[in-house]
């Protein structure tokens, strides 16, 4: 399965919807080059950009959704549009979505963990109560936003479900780089299985992200990772089998005593 991360650029210099428009096309030239394709957390916005949350919330058949949709079928590939603002009954959320080939919406996940400390998303949007997985060309395939991956229990539970890959769209700052490359690994490494990690470049309500989008295999290898700096496409190709037989021949995740 040919993968592709987006590492776009989410600056304040450029306007969202001029963004939507470029990164359409830009994926629009994708297809045939992948078969599941990344984008990063909120990049319609910028993930630090809370106060254009209400300006730019849609519902989840919205037309950023339907934009979305028509760009999987453009591209004949699986989509996971990163994350957007969605409005719904309760406020907004932060929710990702996950589209097939056929440009159908499989499904959604509201990003559970959120950043900031009492500012920020972590007041200004709904967390999500729903741990998700979806069946995908890689099989089961967990959902999850950013500050999720600071959380291994998450990822435990996609994993006991059956997940072997995981799906993670960010907006990782600069000022955290480091940890953000460790963590991608380390949770590729403790459940065996692949992790897309697709993050944004440029600097948006003055916070400066740190790219490394990264390709991880279930041992820990890193396949492909982009740079720190610059907009770029990192692919890889991935055999859902290998999971199977990484965990066969080295069956940590059966010696489980807790939880």
């Amino acid at each position: 399965v040919r993968v592709a991360a987006f590492q776009l650029s989410v600056d304040d210099a450029e306007q969202p919807r001029d963004r939507i428009e470029r990164v359409v096309e830009r994926v629009s030239a994708l297809a045939g080059e992948a078969d599941l394709i990344v984008l990063p957390e909120l990049w319609t916005i910028g993930a630090f950009n809370t106060h254009l949350l209400m300006s730019f919330a849609e519902a989840t058949d919205g037309p950023f959704a339907r934009q979305m949709a028509e760009l999987a079928r453009t591209t004949g590939a699986w989509l996971q549009a990163g994350s957007f603002p969605e409005l719904h009954d309760g406020g907004v959320s932060n929710t990702a979505l996950l589209f097939d080939p056929e440009g159908e919406l499989r499904t959604s996940y509201r990003k559970i963990h959120l950043f900031g400390f009492d500012e920020g998303e972590a007041t200004a949007v709904v967390p999500g109560d729903r741990v998700v997985t979806a069946e995908t060309p890689l099989g089961p395939t967990g959902l999850s936003t950013c500050y999720d991956l600071r959380f291994p229990e998450l990822y435990r539970i996609q994993c006991a479900t059956g997940a072997t890959t995981f799906l993670i769209p960010s907006g990782w700052p600069a000022a955290r780089a480091e940890h953000w490359r460790l963590l991608c690994r380390a949770r590729a490494v403790e459940n065996q299985a692949f992790v897309v990690g697709c993050n944004a470049v440029g600097t948006h309500a003055g916070v400066t992200m740190c790219g490394y989008s990264v390709i991880v295999d279930a041992k820990g290898e890193v396949l492909a990772e982009a740079d720190a700096e610059g907009e770029q496409v990192i692919t890889a190709e991935l055999d859902p089998e290998a999971v199977l037989q990484w965990r066969g021949d080295f069956p940590v995740l059966a010696n489980r005593r807790l939880g």
